[in-house]
């Protein structure tokens, strides 16, 4: 899955992406919604595991790069919801920009032309997104693709530790238009 938009790029990881991205991953302001920050070895394995992905499925998590300076701005993309939960198998978008990159609505840019590609030649009837209730600026972005939230299907992660504050996730939906 390579895509382009008026102003970005969705591609594959690249080895020169490891720095860049592993700065994000270690920016506590980019990962307050998540139970920790990641160190370079541990962003060389998520990047690892989207490539792995791609490979088995034809899509991932995807670099997303500024197409007018090649800048990489982190990554957005579709995934296989990686976890047992009352709404899986499912097939998630998701997205995590460098702070510098906020507020210019390149998620939603970039979250938009992944959803396109997942209901026209993914073929998925669904697509769900996943955050914490407190994560204002995820949620905004999930709302402007028109994803919807039933607060009945809140659920507690099952990847983070019993008792973790960031344990309790709201799950959003888009359905395809017939």
């Amino acid at each position: 899955m390579h895509l382009e938009t008026a102003r970005l790029t969705l591609r594959p990881f690249r080895a020169v992406d490891l720095d860049a991205f592993a700065a994000i991953n270690a920016d506590p302001e980019v990962m307050r919604h998540f139970p920790a920050t990641l160190d370079r070895d541990e962003t060389l394995a998520a990047m690892r595991r989207y490539e792995a992905h791609r490979a088995a499925h034809g899509f991932a998590m995807s670099a997303l790069e500024e197409r007018a300076t090649g800048r990489f701005l982190g990554v957005v993309g579709l995934q296989r919801i990686p976890f047992d939960a009352p709404f899986t198998p499912a097939v998630e978008v998701g997205w995590r920009i460098e702070r510098a990159a906020w507020g210019r609505g390149l998620a939603s840019e970039a979250a938009r032309a992944a959803v396109d590609w997942g209901f026209g030649p993914g073929g998925f009837a669904e697509i769900v997104a996943v955050t914490l209730a407190d994560n204002q600026r995820s949620r905004a972005v999930m709302e402007r693709l028109g994803m919807t939230r039933d607060p009945v299907e809140d659920f507690d992660h099952p990847l983070v530790p019993i008792g973790h504050p960031m344990r309790r996730h709201v799950l959003y939906r888009l359905r395809r238009s017939s």
